[in-house]
């Protein structure tokens, strides 16, 4: 069902541009918005694996957020809902490959869910 790699971690910020000041100058990452994507920083660390992105912060989002990429959203969210935690943002495209959702643990912790598919499958 899942691969449990964390694929993405979101930092919530008030203000965007001081936000990639900041975390540029402080770790060296590489903030830009993809094509398709230029109101979504995305941030990519000096080793090329791990990344992210910054997003405006909101009454939903207040916290840090960390993505795990599962095989099935679907799957996961039933299995979260029969577990006793909660979903909070239900799946929705990225793209036409690939699919988020979000959901809290009991403890009213996020945790964010990534679908993707290279093979269009």
């Amino acid at each position: 069902m899942a691969h449990g790699d964390i694929t993405h971690f979101e930092i919530p910020v008030n203000d965007m541009n001081l936000a990639k000041t900041f975390y540029a100058g402080l770790f060296g990452w590489d903030i830009a918005g993809p094509p398709g994507f230029e109101d979504y920083p995305m941030w990519r660390a000096p080793n090329q694996i791990s990344g992210g992105g910054l997003t405006q912060r909101d009454e939903n989002f207040i916290c840090p957020r960390s993505y795990v990429e599962v095989d099935s959203i679907d799957e996961t969210l039933a299995k979260v809902r029969e577990s006793g935690g909660a979903v909070v943002v239900e799946k929705s495209p990225i793209s036409e490959t690939s699919w988020s959702a979000v959901f809290s643990d009991p403890d009213g912790n996020h945790i964010g869910l990534y679908e993707g598919h290279t093979d269009g499958g």
